[in-house]
């Protein structure tokens, strides 16, 4: 179910293709002291972060996912196992560092990453290339149409293509959930909007993953928070609660079975 909120008109082209341009530009950040930086950093203008959320309102009003065909969408008992295998991609960067194939290397590149992944076939080729081993997901069956939706991301000019701003991940491709983190299932993202950046980190079950938009040469960007640890953040930004403006909040894949 979408949120009742109050109707806002479609903000000018020129607006979304400007906001755009420069979201695709701007790596997203993390909060300061998983880089090493001063709590309280800079928070982005407040005409910004209106139109951010301007932006995202209306989408959630407009962007039904009715142009994604239902042979496309994955039916609910596609539905687990693609989360299991999406949390499961996920993890495998956080315990071995970040795939060689994964080239985009920030908060939207994970996502991008892990859904592509988690949509290919996991034989015994893919394991040894991506080192994966152990226990592993039950095997996602898809169709040809399902298969296509790894580099299928929505535009917010409405193209369609295998790179997708954090911005557009969410408002274009994904629903609104809830504020509440306990309505979040893992797969689901948590969206924060600090003005000039915007963030996304992953829900596994009980805690947060992330990749913090920067490396270094002993720091792969990679990041687990705890849910108990992330609600009492010292940087109040970052909390994922309802009285947070700063955080938007949960947000589910368009292609995942209501």
């Amino acid at each position: 179910m979408r949120p009742l909120v109050a109707l806002l008109n479609p903000p000018p082209a020129r607006l979304v293709a400007a906001q755009k341009a420069h979201l695709e530009n701007t790596p997203p950040h993390l909060p300061p002291q998983a880089r090493g930086g001063t709590e309280g950093g800079a928070v982005g203008s407040k005409s910004n972060r209106w139109w951010i959320q301007a932006l995202l309102t209306a989408a959630v009003l407009l962007a039904t996912g009715a142009d994604l065909d239902a042979a496309e969408r994955l039916d609910p008992s596609q539905a687990p196992l693609f989360r299991a295998w999406f949390v499961r991609i996920v993890a495998e960067q956080v315990r071995q560092g970040p795939s060689p194939r994964w080239v985009h290397r920030d908060c939207a590149g994970l996502v991008r990453f892990a859904v592509a992944e988690a949509l290919r076939p996991h034989g015994p080729a893919w394991q040894q290339a991506s080192g994966v081993s152990g226990h592993l997901p039950q095997e996602l069956t898809l169709a040809p149409d399902q298969r296509s939706l790894r580099n299928s991301w929505r535009q917010v000019d409405k193209s369609v293509g295998p790179f997708v701003s954090a911005l557009a991940l969410v408002q274009e491709n994904t629903e609104f959930v809830s504020k509440e983190i306990q309505h979040a299932l893992p797969g689901d993202l948590l969206f924060f909007d600090q003005g000039d950046d915007q963030h996304v980190m992953i829900w596994m079950g009980d805690h947060v993953a992330y990749h913090r938009g920067e490396v270094a040469p002993r720091d792969n960007g990679m990041r687990t928070v705890r849910i108990a640890a992330l609600l009492d953040w010292k940087d109040t930004r970052w909390q994922p609660r309802v009285e947070n403006p700063n955080f938007v909040g949960i947000f589910r894949f368009f292609f995942l079975s209501r």
